[in-house]
C-alpha cells in the first residue's frame, strides 16, 4: 500500500474530518492545528484567533484507493472557499480556507485545481483559498478527535 498525507483547512474541524474520514481509500485522519506561530498551541489558543493557526484535518490515504486529486476535489466540494476566513457562522483566521502541501506534485495540483475551479464559473466571487507548504502540525486534544462520530452525529447543527 502507498500512502500519503493531505492537509486541509475548511471551517469548523468536526466536519471536515468526518467528510474525509469515511472516503474509501482513506486510513487514517486526525484533526489538529496548523500555520500559526504558537508552539504546542491549545483549543483555547487557536480560538483567540491570535496564533495565526488554522482547524486543519490531516489525512493519510491510500493512492492505489484514492487519488490527491480526487481528495482535491471532495475540499472544493464541502465548503466555500470564497469566503475569507469565515465557514458558515464560523469565523477567524483559524477558519481560513487552506491548503498545506507534501510535495511538489501536490502543490501543483492543488493550484490547478484551484485555476480550473476559478474558470469553471462555479463561484461568482474570488476563490481566496491559500495553498501553503505544509508546517507543523500540532494535534487536536483527544477530545476533538472523530468528535461527531462519538457523538452520533454525521454533520454540525447550529
Amino acid at each position: 500500500m502507498e500512502t500519503g498525507k493531505a492537509t486541509f483547512g475548511a471551517g469548523c474541524f468536526w466536519a471536515v474530518e468526518e467528510t474525509f474520514r469515511k472516503l474509501n481509500g482513506v486510513t487514517g485522519t486526525a484533526v489538529g492545528y496548523a500555520g500559526g506561530t504558537k508552539a504546542n498551541p491549545t483549543y483555547e489558543d487557536v480560538c483567540t484567533d491570535e496564533t495565526g493557526h488554522a482547524e486543519v484535518v490531516q489525512v493519510e490515504f491510500d493512492s492505489a484507493k484514492i487519488s490527491y486529486r480526487e481528495l482535491l476535489d471532495v475540499f472544493w466540494a464541502n465548503h466555500n472557499p470564497t469566503t475569507l476566513n469565515r465557514q458558515g457562522p464560523d469565523v477567524g483566521t483559524q477558519y481560513r480556507s487552506v491548503i498545506f502541501y507534501h510535495s511538489p506534485e501536490q502543490k501543483t495540483a492543488a493550484e490547478e485545481s484551484k485555476n480550473a475551479l476559478a474558470k469553471s464559473g462555479r463561484f461568482k466571487r474570488e476563490i481566496v483559498t491559500q495553498i501553503e507548504p505544509a508546517p507543523k502540525f500540532f494535534r487536536a486534544e483527544e477530545y476533538h478527535q472523530r468528535y461527531l462520530e462519538k457523538r452520533g452525529l454525521s454533520h454540525c447543527t447550529i
